[in-house]
C-alpha cells in the first residue's frame, strides 16, 4: 500500500430525484388541484369537437346530394348460365364431387358451389384452373 495517500471520505450530498410525472399524471385531478394550491401556472384548453363524432360526419354532406341523385344500378357481373352448365357437365363427366374438384384446384368447396349456382363473380384465374383440372373448355363453348 505504499504510495497511496491517506483514505478520505467524500461528504458531498447525493440527491436522488424521482422521475418527472407523465402527461397522464399531470392531467390527473389531484395533480391539477395541488398545482392550483401551490400557485403554479395551469393551462387549460378545450379541444374543438372533443368527444363528439361531428368531424367524421361533416365531410359526408358534400357527397350526399350526388349520391341521392345517382340512379345508376350498380351490380357485380355474375357467372353466365353457359359457364354454369358447362362446369356442372364437365364435373359430372369426370365423376367428381364439388369437394373433390375444389381440392384439385386448391380452392374451397364453396367456390365451386358459387360457380355452379351462378352467384360467383367470374375470376379468369379460377376458371382457368377449372378448365385444366376438368380437361374441358368452359368459356364460350358453342
Amino acid at each position: 500500500m505504499a504510495g497511496i495517500g491517506p483514505i478520505r471520505q467524500d461528504w458531498e450530498p447525493v440527491v436522488v430525484r424521482k422521475k418527472a410525472p407523465t402527461a397522464a399524471a399531470k392531467k390527473d385531478e389531484k395533480a391539477v388541484n395541488a398545482a392550483r394550491r401551490s400557485g403554479a401556472e395551469i393551462d387549460t384548453t378545450k379541444k374543438y369537437n372533443a368527444g363528439t363524432n361531428k368531424a367524421a360526419s361533416s365531410g359526408t354532406s358534400l357527397n350526399t346530394k350526388r349520391l341521392d341523385e345517382d340512379t345508376e344500378n350498380l351490380a357485380h357481373e355474375r357467372v353466365s348460365s353457359d359457364l354454369k352448365k358447362n362446369l356442372m357437365q364437365a364435373r359430372l363427366d369426370k365423376k367428381l364431387t364439388q369437394a373433390q374438384l375444389a381440392q384439385m384446384i386448391n380452392e374451397k368447396p364453396q367456390v365451386i358451389q358459387e360457380y355452379e349456382s351462378g352467384k360467383a363473380i367470374p375470376n379468369n384465374q379460377i376458371i382457368g384452373k377449372l378448365e385444366r383440372a376438368l380437361g374441358a373448355k368452359l368459356r364460350n363453348k358453342k
